[in-house]
């Protein structure tokens, strides 16, 4: 499994972005209220990207040589792809809390700003969930294979 890269995060925030802004849009103009999320989201995206790391440092250690205990490699690889999950609906969500923020921000009557701030925590809350994610990609990735190894693995007649 390769990590995630920048190009897709950036795609992912993009679109995030522009979802959250248009259906809000959507569902104003057809005269419901604006979304507003549950103060609880930031709190629980934030929750779990501490989690996701959590989860990610015993592999770490195990990948650093530094174990005291053998590690399960389908916990490893649970681990891994928990990481990226945890980065690909991140940079999502990051961007639907922007999207969000962003329309109630330019309209003619700016709602209250507790509005605002729940949006802009969501998208924090977001961020650091996809910087849990990162991080712990980067704890699962395995070094790179030592090049004399495989030159002297290989014999040429």
């Amino acid at each position: 499994m390769k990590r995630t890269h920048a190009s897709t995060i950036v795609a992912f925030v993009l679109a995030g972005i522009v979802a959250g802004y248009l259906i809000d849009l959507g569902i104003v103009s057809a005269g419901a209220n604006a979304i507003v999320p549950p103060l609880s989201l930031p709190i629980t995206l934030t929750g779990v990207g501490v989690l996701v790391v959590a989860f990610a440092w015993p592999v770490r250690r195990a990948v650093k040589g530094k174990a005291t205990k053998h590690l399960d490699p389908f916990r490893a690889m649970r681990t891994a792809v928990l990481a990226k999950a945890c980065s690909l609906s991140g940079s999502l969500v990051f961007g639907f809390g922007l999207g969000i923020t962003v329309f109630l921000l330019t309209r003619s009557v700016v709602p209250s700003p507790e509005t605002v701030w729940i949006a802009f925590a969501t998208a924090i809350g977001a961020g650091l969930l996809l910087a849990g994610g990162l991080v712990a990609e980067a704890f699962c990735t395995l070094p790179p294979d030592e090049p004399e190894t495989e030159k002297e693995g290989h014999v040429h007649a």
